[in-house]
């Protein structure tokens, strides 16, 4: 069982910045994939970003050059800054990490962004 606990969200108005964190139970460096998905109202969960042990990121045309994915392996964190929000960014923030192994991928709780116009 790995834990997944997510951080960082909140209100913030359009082209606002925010930095959501996740934190997991097992070593960050050591997790093949930690990703960020969102899921507006109504909408389904879509992929937001990811990023590999090995460093390799990968985004969602919709956050290209707005959003960053990082590691941090010595605090054991996964981070998306995000910046020049708008208001198609609201959501709820989803971190998930998988490894070659565990037979599933977990996910956290959600946190909550909302963008005001």
């Amino acid at each position: 069982q790995v834990q997944v606990v997510e951080s960082g969200g909140g209100l913030v108005q359009t082209g606002g910045s925010l930095r959501l964190s996740c934190a997991a139970s097992r070593r960050i460096g050591s997790i093949n994939v930690v990703g960020w998905y969102r899921q507006a109202p109504g909408k389904q969960r879509e992929l937001v970003a990811t990023i590999t042990s090995g460093g390799s990121t990968n985004y969602a045309d919709s956050v290209k050059g707005r959003f960053t994915i990082s590691r941090d392996n010595a605090k054991n964190a996964v981070y998306l800054q995000m910046n020049s929000l708008k208001v198609e960014d609201t959501g709820v923030y989803y971190c998930n990490a998988d490894s070659v192994g565990w037979g599933q991928s977990y996910w956290g709780q959600g946190t909550q962004v909302t963008v005001s116009s």
